[in-house]
């Protein structure tokens, strides 16, 4: 993968942000369990950090999906995880259909306020009943007149306590599941909408995350994005991007929690020597660099072949399992050098061991990667759910 000035001045300006907006107040944010979205995203608005690969006609920069693999791993510079994944739900989580299929009413109305940073955007696919299998969503919408309206609930919704509107996967027709779905754009200030319940989480503190339920909530059918039925592979080719965003916040997130380990490392003293100098704790921070720069090299390469056009399915699965597996064992082996300062609250690294549990889950668990992988090697013979 090639970087470019550009690439490199918009790594500078986001890293300035984060030092200067961002992780300053992470500690507050995570004691609030929340952190003030709408000021938040207004500030990257008005750097053109929300619309990187967004058409100029609604505010974006119209540049490839490598600024936006650039803006995810430098977001991994931020201290907690929460607020960086907040951000790439907006940019790469619940805009990319309505960027692709929506028309150019719906994009005036919803996609431009949120590249702006004057709209928060969220993505409603979870329910109660239905996390890693998407197909099995029950949340509907009957049509009345040129009126849909829609029942039922969406969980574990993140930006859901603030957004100003969702783009939501529901039920629209009584067809197979994977035809019967559509992707509905729904403004969070309908009448029927209740944010019933913040979901409080082990991790990811300063994220909001909300139970959300809609009863008899009545929006224009004309708030579809694209064709009704396309809904689950609007879905899908979202997930696409969410994984490799994913996969690419991870990188400078490990890599900071190995420089800390080092760091520490050469401070602390035990058994007469620094902890650096204990051969066990080379070989598994070395172990465990090596494991990093493998993970970087997958994504770089999924991004590189998805720029040029490529269906990078798999390699996306890939880098996203891989990451989440590393978002497990990375911070759970440094924090084991730290000892008990690894077990307090406030420690960095334990805070990542905490927010770095999602990453095995959220946007396609380890075991839905492993399926879609095992499908496109010709072993599973059921559909990809």
């Amino acid at each position: 993968m090639q970087f470019t000035h550009e690439h490199e001045e918009l790594r500078r300006t986001l890293r300035r942000f984060i030092d200067t907006e961002i992780n300053p107040y992470v500690d507050e944010w995570e004691a609030a369990e929340i952190f003030p979205a709408h000021a938040l995203f207004k500030k990257l608005g008005d750097l053109g950090l929300l619309g990187l690969t967004k058409p100029e006609a609604y505010g974006g920069a119209a540049l490839d999906w490598s600024y936006s693999m650039v803006m995810a791993e430098t977001l991994g510079h931020a201290h907690c995880g929460g607020v960086p994944m907040a951000i790439g739900v907006q940019t790469d989580m619940c805009t990319p259909a309505l960027t692709r299929f929506g028309s150019d009413e719906l994009k005036r109305q919803f996609l431009a306020p949120a590249i702006a940073g004057d709209m928060v955007g969220c993505i409603g696919v979870s329910e109660p009943g239905a996390g890693s299998d998407v197909s099995a969503i029950k949340s509907y919408a009957r049509k009345d007149g040129g009126d849909y309206v829609i029942s039922g609930q969406k969980m574990w919704i993140t930006n859901s306590l603030q957004a100003d509107w969702m783009c939501m996967l529901v039920n629209t027709g009584e067809g197979p599941v994977h035809k019967n779905k559509s992707l509905v754009m729904v403004p969070m200030d309908s009448k029927g909408i209740e944010k019933a319940r913040k979901i409080r989480k082990i991790g990811m503190h300063s994220s909001d995350t909300g139970l959300i339920y809609f009863d008899e909530v009545r929006v224009p059918q004309r708030y579809r994005i694209g064709e009704e039925g396309q809904g689950f592979v609007y879905q899908m080719q979202q997930f696409q991007e969410e994984r490799l965003w994913a996969a690419a916040n991870a990188i400078e997130a490990l890599s900071n929690c190995i420089a800390w380990t080092i760091e520490w490392a050469h401070e602390r003293k035990l058994f007469g020597a620094h902890l650096a100098d204990h051969q066990h704790v080379q070989f598994r921070l070395a172990e465990l660099k090596t494991e990093v720069e493998c993970l970087r090299a997958l994504t770089y390469r999924a991004c590189e072949l998805y720029v040029g056009g490529q269906d990078v399915l798999e390699l996306a699965s890939m880098a996203k399992l891989k990451a989440g597996r590393l978002m497990r064992l990375v911070p759970d082996n440094c924090l084991q050098f730290w000892g008990g300062m690894g077990y307090t609250l406030e420690n960095k690294v334990s805070r990542m061991y905490r927010d770095g549990r999602l990453a095995s889950i959220g946007g396609g668990a380890d075991e839905v990667m492993l399926g879609i992988i095992g499908k496109i090697m010709g072993l599973a013979k059921r559909p990809l759910a």
